[in-house]
């Protein structure tokens, strides 16, 4: 009966609320990845061993008594992380009830779930196997990359839920020009190569720009201080490239595609400026929190230029 009442609603609901679904969807994107932004926080603060190697309790309670500062910003980032799975799982639910089966809405919004699951058990093992506070192993490098990988793809399903579900009726989909879709992995890339260079930043800081390159270059220098350089050298490649995609998009044809190829054009050249003073400034705390939301805010504007491209004539009603 559930099931019934659910698949009768899409025809019986006014527009008005789909487009409150995907208000919606936008704003637990929104929130997502501010829990993202305060997670670099407790890297660059160094305050991932702040509830020590116990996970889900801090210091082995659940509320903690007389922390230290290092405790609350992690034990804020747990508390966050919390909220953010009510609020993915909240609106997973809500995507069942309000859209017929097979819709996309519907689809995106379970791996949505799906993935913020896996993020949540990727953090735990980040402070189980201890790769937090002043740990330098390769693990940990490799361990971050994974962890990159699945918030990306988790603010990649709460974008395409959003944008899904502004629709009562299942979008037309046709093929992604190659050239868009290659944007994607390419972003990727350089937000794993971001990460990793962050992690050297907190890890391995310099007194000066020069300093740093002496370190990187350096015989005695450390995997992530080699690796470190490599990220400039990525994000500028790259950052061509996708001008050369968002071009492409702008070219298309497809107005909301034309106009999220401009966004993302623009935001690249700002990611590429911000990108360059952050190595001029050393890297402070507040700037890589800066160059991630606009890393996070291109990625989305990648997402949703990619869906523009392959969108088909969406069916209208009265």
């Amino acid at each position: 009966m559930a099931h019934a009442l659910a698949d009768t609603l899409p025809e019986r609901a006014p527009r008005t609320v789909y487009r409150r679904f995907s208000l919606a969807a936008w704003g637990v994107l929104a929130y997502n990845i501010l829990v993202v932004l305060w997670g670099a926080f407790v890297r660059a603060t160094g305050s991932g061993a702040g509830c020590g190697d116990r996970w889900p309790l801090c210091n082995g309670t659940v509320v903690p008594r007389a922390p230290r500062i290092e405790t609350i910003i992690e034990f804020t980032h747990r508390a966050t992380s919390g909220l953010a799975l009510a609020g993915v799982a909240g609106l997973a639910i809500w995507a069942f009830r309000l859209f017929p089966r097979g819709h996309r809405a519907r689809l995106f919004a379970a791996l949505a779930m799906v993935f913020l699951v896996t993020e949540a058990l990727l953090g735990a093992g980040l402070v189980l196997l201890r790769y937090v506070a002043h740990n330098a192993s390769a693990g940990r490098a490799a361990y971050l990359s994974a962890h990159l990988v699945n918030t990306q793809i988790l603010l990649a399903m709460l974008a395409i839920t959003a944008w899904f579900g502004a629709d009562p009726l299942a979008r037309k989909w046709q093929a992604v020009p190659n050239l868009i879709m290659a944007a994607l992995p390419v972003a990727l890339v350089v937000a794993v190569s971001g990460a990793i260079a962050a992690l050297g930043d907190t890890l391995f800081p310099a007194a000066s720009v020069a300093a740093g390159m002496r370190q990187e270059f350096s015989s005695a220098a450390s995997m992530l201080e080699r690796l470190r350089v490599l990220h400039p050298a990525v994000a500028v490649v790259a950052g061509v490239f996708l001008l050369w995609v968002a071009a492409s998009a702008i070219r298309s044809g497809r107005p909301a595609a034309a106009r999220t190829g401009s966004l993302v054009a623009l935001l690249v050249f700002v990611q590429l400026g911000v990108g360059l003073l952050n190595i001029v400034l050393l890297a402070p705390v507040w700037m890589q929190i800066l160059h991630l939301l606009i890393a996070d805010l291109l990625w989305v504007a990648l997402v949703v230029m990619t869906l523009e491209a392959g969108n088909g004539e969406i069916p209208t009603q009265s």
